[in-house]
């Protein structure tokens, strides 16, 4: 039987059985770097030669940690646009509403504190329950003018 394989010639056929055989790297690199026949129509393979015929696609495989990167920062850069940026708005519009509204309950305190001080000393001689009645007056008749100048619901309505 030894015989009879080494008397057969060599054919480029796979036995039907058998899978067809796929080409080393180096046939297809070899193959890849080979120009075609002169006047044949085909144009040269594409690619600087790097790779096993695909010249193109080994530069792409050396650089897809970079794209994969940028495409990364890009994503990140967006949803930073997008949402950190709003909401870091947010919640500084907030953060300083609130240190505002806090310094203006606080300033308001003390204005009043001092304006019930001084009606006290200087303009009714230690009379505390004056400066109250006073500032009584003055509050109701703010809360008056307000209550005037409001809009009732029915006519936002229609």
């Amino acid at each position: 039987m030894e015989d009879q394989a080494d008397n057969q010639a060599p054919t480029n056929e796979a036995p039907a059985t058998a899978a067809p055989a796929e080409p080393s790297s180096v046939t297809a690199t070899a193959t890849a770097l080979t120009p075609p026949p002169a006047g044949s129509g085909t144009p040269p393979p594409a690619g600087n030669g790097t790779g096993p015929g695909l010249g193109a696609a080994s530069v792409s495989e050396a650089e897809w940690p970079a794209k994969v990167a940028d495409t990364i920062e890009e994503v990140v850069g967006a949803v930073h646009d997008r949402v950190v940026r709003p909401l870091t708005l947010v919640a500084r519009g907030a953060v300083f509403g609130i240190i505002i509204a806090v310094m203006a309950l606080v300033l308001s305190v003390l204005l009043v504190i001092a304006l019930i001080r001084l009606l006290t000393v200087y303009a009714f001689g230690e009379r505390v329950w004056a400066s109250y009645a006073l500032l009584g007056a003055l509050l109701v008749a703010a809360g008056a003018f307000v209550w005037t100048r409001r809009v009732s619901r029915n006519a936002e309505e229609g």
